[in-house]
């Protein structure tokens, strides 16, 4: 497994970890009404610091002394996968558009303090998209013989 696949797969798991985070901030402040405590902040803050720590070395570690970094392949492959990103993110943003129409009625009215929670969620979601077409193109591996 290259760099490229070791840095798509740890930014995958974190922004799962993100997506999931967001979720349990917004069901917790506009759900539940509560905020978030001192306890809620070390646990994420702990989690993020594992996670960040793991990918880390995950992603420095080397198979072998051998390993190039990238090469042109790499290259191609995170050009596709911008594309595929970007082409998700538009259509994400106006599934975010038109949604909110048919939650709350023509005449009804959509709060301001929703929209970054909207715009935040389209991003991480390009990003998870982002991720997953890179790991889809090299095949997790399998065809070019190194695992």
């Amino acid at each position: 497994m290259n760099k490229t696949q070791k840095e798509a797969i740890v930014n995958l798991i974190c922004m799962l970890f993100n997506l999931g985070i967001f979720i349990y901030l917004f069901v917790s402040l506009f759900v539940i009404k509560r905020f978030p405590g001192g306890f809620d902040f070390f646990c994420v803050l702990a989690a993020a610091s594992l996670i960040v720590i793991g990918g880390f070395v995950y992603i420095r570690r080397k198979q072998s002394p051998a390993e190039v970094d990238s090469d042109e392949r790499d290259g191609l492959i995170k050009k596709r996968a911008v594309t595929v990103s970007f082409v998700s993110s538009g259509l994400l943003l106006a599934a975010a558009s038109v949604i909110p129409r048919f939650v709350v009625g023509m005449d009804g009215m959509v709060p301001v303090w929703l929209l970054p929670f909207i715009n935040i969620t389209v991003f991480l979601l390009a990003m998870v998209v982002y991720c997953v077409a890179v790991l889809v193109q090299y095949g997790w591996g399998g065809k070019s013989g190194k695992d």
